[in-house]
């Protein structure tokens, strides 16, 4: 008999599968429990909802995600490194990642509608953290690269993260990352204070 973890994960992994290469709102929870090899009781007892299991499965992502970026970072050895690593984490996510279309977050976005009237809304909430983590910390990175208005370099490279991102759904240009990547190094040499 399985292990109730054991049993989380394999629904986890199912729903990713299908939330990111069938979309979600056409995924419905019976055919993540079938995926899973589980009864949907089981799913429903696990996560008492489609909203939740979407909600634990962007978590999940989001954590591995960060550690991605986290090793990126302290990988690099300046400080200008450190701000463009988020492309390297990309790449190296992508690589360990199951398969998907593009990025779990933005697919999300995509997919459903603002909550109204600033309705509490779980799911949402992890695409705002998700949007506050990556802009926060590209903004504390560009103060630490000398950059000389760190929050417009910031949102410039949210920017690139994004197209990239969204590249790499449309599939043109075929390697984004690189190209990103090169482009957020000459916004960030045009606007250090080395570089004026």
């Amino acid at each position: 008999m399985a292990s109730p973890q054991h049993t989380r994960k394999r629904i986890l992994d199912a729903a990713e599968a299908l939330f990111f290469q069938e979309g979600i709102a056409v995924t419905g929870v019976d055919q993540v429990a079938a995926s899973a090899g589980v009864a949907v009781v089981t799913l429903y007892k696990h996560f008492g909802g489609k909203d939740n299991l979407l909600r634990e499965v962007l978590s999940r992502r989001l954590e591995a995600w960060t550690a991605h970026w986290d090793a990126a970072i302290a990988g690099a050895d300046s400080p200008d490194e450190r701000l463009l690593a988020i492309f390297d984490a990309v790449e190296t996510f992508r690589a360990e990642a199951g398969p998907t279309q593009w990025c779990c977050f933005l697919a999300t976005a995509s997919e459903r509608p603002t909550p109204e009237d600033d309705r509490a809304d779980p799911v949402f909430e992890l695409i705002r953290q998700d949007t506050r983590l990556v802009t926060e910390r590209l903004a504390q990175l560009a103060q630490e690269a000398r950059c000389t208005d760190p929050a417009t370099v910031a949102s410039m490279l949210l920017l690139l993260y994004n197209g990239a991102l969204s590249s790499l759904l449309r599939g043109a240009p075929a390697d984004p990352l690189p190209l990103a990547r090169n482009t957020a190094r000459l916004i960030i040499g045009s606007l250090t204070s080395a570089g004026i």
